[in-house]
């Protein structure tokens, strides 16, 4: 059976070239985004990871320790609901829902449509960073670049250390891998030197940092990079 349409020919050359062509265009409004971006002075991180990892939480903690020194901005990525916009926005940062309806990931034109939403909610006034958070899921989004500057793909603790080589392109597209939930170490078997050796032997240039919303481990080494780029 034909995997575009159901016809009943098998055509799988055809859907190859499908997916090569949506990629492609992907990659093109990806490139238009990341010059806005530039023009504007500002740094965008997309935020990626499974459910319930914890991307909300930290962005959360992000807001509190960085808002009085730091203009933050949030599109918010999700199958339904604006339930995660919702708590960004009572933190009192600018929030933009991004609904896909069913997709799995964000793709790079509803990112510029979303940002120029965000843009007449601020009013003119500047943003120093924009957070986008993704869709959860490990799969889809390592495919799809959005005009990011940094990627960072969360890895929860009560997920297990197999997750580096069970979602290698998650990890090779990324340049900060963060642990999140450090503080339930102490009851799973995670051995967190493995994880790691795991993660960098796939990415020997990524940024590794544990963090626990919890206790406060490792957001002010997650701030620095807000602050200072990849320096």
């Amino acid at each position: 059976m034909c995997d575009t349409c159901g016809c009943g020919n098998s055509k799988n050359t055809k859907t190859v070239d499908i997916n090569q062509s949506l990629l492609k265009k992907n990659e093109d409004a990806a490139i238009r985004n990341r010059k806005h971006f530039d023009e504007k002075g500002l740094l965008v991180i997309n935020l990626i990871s499974s459910p319930g990892s914890g991307k909300t939480t930290l962005l959360e903690k992000t807001i509190e320790k960085l808002k009085e020194s730091i203009s933050i901005g949030v599109l918010e990525g999700d199958i339904e609901t604006e339930l995660d916009a919702e708590r960004i926005r009572a933190k009192g940062v600018p929030a933009v829902q991004l609904t896909t309806g069913g997709s799995c990931h964000l793709e790079s034109a509803l990112i510029h449509k979303g940002f120029h939403e965000l843009e007449k909610r601020i009013d003119g006034n500047r943003l120093d960073v924009l957070f986008i958070e993704n869709v959860g899921n490990l799969v889809c989004p390592a495919f799809f670049d959005l005009g990011e500057h940094i990627r960072a793909v969360l890895i929860s603790v009560p997920e297990g250390p197999d997750k580096p080589v069970k979602y290698p392109r998650a990890i090779r597209t990324s340049h900060v891998l963060v642990i999140s939930k450090s503080d339930l170490l102490p009851y799973f078997d995670f051995n967190i030197e493995q994880f790691k050796k795991d993660a960098l032997s796939l990415n020997p240039h990524l940024r590794i940092i544990i963090t626990s919303a919890m206790t406060g481990e490792g957001i002010d080494e997650w701030c620095e990079i807000l602050k200072n780029g990849l320096k």
